[in-house]
């Protein structure tokens, strides 16, 4: 009983212990965006490049788990968007919007998760492999919307094939859409909820929703 117990302090102590290491990761992330290294971050927490990679394995390990940390909040954002108290209309523009605030309000961490940085000399530190994780990141991002669309729109015979289609559609429109917003700011984020709202809006717009869903 007294090992299970002793057991259990050392597993929540290693779980508050890497929560402080994320914090301290995201902070660096916020100042340096791509260019964040696990130098910065070890100096950040105030412990060796030994002891953070013992805590995650590697440069992959922290990446995956920032990018779990930062996808597992803007899921919820969006779920809260999609759940709103609105007409359908409303809560796509709603949905699409709520991405869009997230990148602009931490467009550090966005591409710190996206981008590779364009700053790594030879002579530094090698960065994170950005373009072997962000993959992942995005597909999950739309398997998580093909449920959404899946449980709530009747989208006929082939409704599940199509749920995981327009997931994976509506995030690689959104993430590329994004992405050159961010960078180029050629609009205002109004203007574009609206355009991709309307590029949306057709087949969604005639689409019931599923009998005792929760309704889209």
């Amino acid at each position: 009983m007294e090992s299970t117990r002793q057991a259990e302090r050392q597993r929540t102590a290693a779980e508050s212990r890497r929560r402080e290491l994320l914090e301290a990761a995201d902070r660096v992330v916020l100042r340096d965006g791509p260019g964040a290294s696990m130098n910065a971050i070890a100096a950040e927490a105030g412990i060796t490049k030994p002891i953070l990679y013992r805590h995650f394995g590697d440069k992959g390990g922290l990446y995956r788990a920032l990018a779990k940390r930062h996808t597992d909040a803007l899921l919820i954002a969006l779920r809260a968007a999609l759940d709103a108290p609105a007409e359908r209309r409303r809560r796509v523009e709603s949905t699409l919007d709520t991405y869009l605030a997230a990148i602009e309000a931490r467009p550090q961490v966005y591409r710190f998760l996206m981008h590779p940085s364009d700053d790594a000399a030879p002579s530094t530190e090698q960065g994170f492999d950005v373009g072997r994780h962000s993959a992942p990141l995005l597909r999950r991002l739309g398997e998580e919307l093909a449920l959404v669309i899946a449980e709530r729109v009747d989208l006929g015979p082939d409704s599940e094939a199509m749920a995981r289609i327009w997931g994976h559609g509506i995030v690689g429109m959104m993430h590329a859409a994004g992405d050159w917003w961010l960078g180029e700011r050629p609009c205002s984020r109004e203007q574009l909820v609206s355009s991709l709202a309307d590029l949306l809006w057709g087949r969604l717009a005639a689409a019931g929703d599923r009998p005792g869903g929760p309704g889209f």
